[in-house]
């Protein structure tokens, strides 16, 4: 099984304004386990970054001026997810960009939902914590995936937390090997796999918000209800923050 998790950077939030693909970093798996082919680009979108998208990602016209375009790069990206599962979380952002950028080169290169499959790990998240926060972010703090670094938003950094949410999210944390290293700002194109060493994705105890053990507690009570007045999980016990809301 061929898996690439993938993330973009952009211009701004709506394709519908013509906002372009800025960044792109693709991490490779094969049963489940990191390969170290990875994919990363910067690219030149033709065009000014509106300001959120500079705050988040300190991405500047000036840095991506003489970075190629999405063109120049488009057939090797193809031939890298090419009959992959893209694993994105929020994939329908993604996705409207990319197939927005093929198609501003003529249709040639056809449609990126024919060449693949899509896997939205958004979606998984919220069906396995509804009413929780399952945000990127969120995740990592929830399946003890250190994104310390992550002080911005970077494709490919954002790929590598993606790959060990994922992982863990679908119960598959193994011996999961990935230490890649995004690409300096000042390094060259393509980003090479950096020292490994082996991920121990342990669940750790949470302090979840007040809203958010409420709404454990009611699922909890839930599947009690549905199983005929017993399930596996116990109620968990509430805390002080939880009281002060009951």
């Amino acid at each position: 099984m061929r898996q690439v998790v993938l993330d973009t950077e952009t211009t701004g939030l709506e394709v519908s304004k013509g906002n372009r693909v800025i960044e792109i970093g693709c991490i490779e798996l094969l049963e489940r386990r990191p390969t170290g082919r990875v994919f990363h680009r910067y690219l030149d979108p033709e065009r000014d970054l509106e300001p959120g998208a500079m705050e988040v990602t300190g991405l500047t016209r000036e840095f991506l001026a003489g970075k190629p375009r999405f063109g120049a790069v488009a057939d090797e990206f193809l031939a890298f997810v090419e009959g992959a599962e893209l694993i994105i979380h929020n994939a329908a952002f993604d996705m409207a960009f990319l197939e927005y950028e093929l198609s501003l080169l003529g249709g040639g290169h056809g449609r990126l939902a024919d060449r693949v499959t899509v896997t939205d790990s958004l979606a998984l998240a919220r069906e396995r914590f509804p009413g929780q926060r399952n945000s990127l972010d969120a995740l990592c703090r929830r399946f003890g995936v250190d994104n310390s670094h992550r002080e911005l938003h970077g494709a490919l950094l954002d790929a590598q937390l993606l790959a060990e949410v994922y992982l863990a999210l679908t119960a598959g944390q193994g011996d999961l090997e990935l230490q890649l290293q995004p690409q300096g700002r000042a390094g060259g194109a393509r980003s090479q796999a950096g020292a490994r060493a082996p991920l121990s994705v342990a669940l750790p105890a949470v302090r979840v918000a007040a809203e958010e053990a409420v709404a454990h507690r009611a699922r909890i009570a839930a599947i009690a209800r549905a199983a005929g007045g017993t399930a596996i999980w116990p109620l968990p016990v509430a805390d002080e923050a939880e009281k002060s809301v009951a």
